[in-house]
């Protein structure tokens, strides 16, 4: 019987102890375990089977790490986590630019990389309205009449929508439009943008949002390093190109110098 979609993980690693390393540690998560050598098998695999996570080794032979990712990421929403012995900040910014959700280095613990998967695993996907908040008492821009009229800003909409500025994010469907456009949005883009519609204009450190991209319960390095901010700088200024807002002047994502990022005002 085949696998049902999201039931596996590709493993793309040239090294065949670490590939077999790899797929013993994330085939204890439940997972079927789908391994192969090169990147081109990789996304083959990826675009045949529907992985709810892959990872890719960055150094093999033929297409490298970081183009894979490119490739999985225009055909796949799966979580990308990148497995590098390069310890260069640049090389991590390289990964999620090209789409990876973590970038964890060689050599890894086998206890490390077990639990990065399982907080990936782990993030909500549909987040509802808690039963505590009436109608009329939501946060700013969040819509919580089962229909609603329209208005200057949101057309009609169902509970639990997020809009602002024109952006609408609906956490059901996970499809974010800007001006009646829908875009292709990675998941850590998605939910750094359900984060910031989330929280209006009270302000997200990147230390906050790095944590909600490593996933609630992650216990083995609750330490918020350098590259991790940085992390979360690429993912956001990935946003931003997608969203068309200016750093410079936005009309959705404010950055708070030193801190981290809040909505812009809402536009008269």
């Amino acid at each position: 019987m085949g696998a049902v979609e999201g039931d596996c993980v590709v493993v793309i690693e040239d090294d065949d102890g670490i590939r077999e390393l790899i797929g013993t540690v994330l085939g204890q998560l439940g997972l079927e375990v789908i391994a192969v050598a090169n990147g081109v098998e990789g996304v083959a695999q990826v675009e045949a089977r529907h992985p709810v996570l892959v990872t890719v080794d960055v150094s093999m032979p033929g297409i490298d790490g970081f183009e894979t990712a490119k490739r999985i990421r225009a055909i796949s929403s799966a979580y990308i986590m990148m497995l590098t012995a390069r310890d260069e900040e640049i090389d991590a910014l390289q990964g999620l630019g090209a789409g990876a959700d973590d970038y964890v280095l060689k050599p890894f613990r086998p206890r490390e990389l077990r639990a990065r998967a399982e907080a990936m695993l782990r993030r909500p996907r549909n987040v509802e309205r808690p039963a505590s908040v009436a109608v009329g008492s939501a946060p700013p821009g969040v819509v919580t009449s089962d229909v609603v009229e329209g208005t200057d800003d949101v057309a009609p909409s169902r509970r639990g929508v997020l809009e602002h500025n024109g952006v609408v994010l609906d956490p059901d469907t996970h499809i974010v439009e800007r001006d009646g456009e829908e875009l292709d949005l990675t998941r850590s883009e998605f939910e750094l943008l359900q984060a910031l519609l989330r929280s209006g204009r009270t302000v997200r450190s990147k230390d906050d949002l790095a944590r909600l991209l490593r996933g609630d319960g992650y216990v083995v390095n609750p330490y918020v390093g350098e590259a991790d901010r940085r992390g979360v700088e690429v993912h956001i200024g990935n946003l931003r190109k997608k969203l068309a807002d200016n750093a410079a002047a936005p009309y959705l994502i404010e950055t708070v110098r030193g801190v981290g990022y809040r909505l812009a005002a809402r536009r008269e």
